[in-house]
């Protein structure tokens, strides 16, 4: 009886444990990140990423619709992961009240993401975002495919665009799978 219940706790312990793609408090700063902001198509909008004093990221910035702009984002490329083990995108994070898009690539040179929002408190949350639940969208519009397949992915970002002009804060302990 003793080695099933050991197995059982292995086996949570090290089959479908959760992951970290990126936790914060482990880099020294976030030159990894790219930000893309509606500059890219005139528009006016400003975002930037850095670690707080608490050591998290912080998403912070305006957007604005002026010049047919209106969104600002943070994207993080890495090596293929195969994320067929789990089923869950875990956010860590302190938002503003506001909604948020997370984003997720296959590859990291196709041209469409896979999106879904979700909505900030203004206290610390954890979010967990099914991954068959991403659909495939291209500046703003869903696309005739079927939902991320939960296989693999090689970029992850966030994106703010609501439509309206507002400044934004989200703070980011950490992005993980379970």
């Amino acid at each position: 009886m003793k080695e099933i219940v050991y197995m059982f706790i292995l086996s949570l312990i090290f089959f479908n444990a959760p992951i970290a793609i990126y936790d914060f408090k482990k880099v020294k700063d976030t030159t990894d990140w790219f930000v893309v902001n509606d500059g890219v198509m005139g528009g006016l909008s400003q975002g930037s990423l850095s670690k707080n004093e608490a050591g998290h990221g912080l998403f912070k910035g305006f957007v604005t619709t002026e010049n047919n702009g209106g969104f600002s984002s943070i994207r993080y490329q890495f090596d293929e992961k195969d994320v067929s083990e789990f089923s869950f995108i875990v956010l860590k994070v302190k938002g503003d009240g506001k909604t948020y898009q997370f984003r997720i690539k296959e590859n990291a040179s196709q041209r469409y993401s896979y999106i879904r929002d979700f909505k900030t408190t203004g206290a610390w949350e954890t979010i967990k975002i099914p991954l068959t639940s991403f659909y495939p969208s291209f500046r703003g519009y869903a696309l005739d495919k079927s939902n991320y397949s939960g296989m693999i992915m090689e970029e992850i970002a966030l994106l703010i665009g609501n439509k309206k002009k507002e400044s934004f804060a989200l703070e980011i302990k950490s992005i993980g799978l379970e």
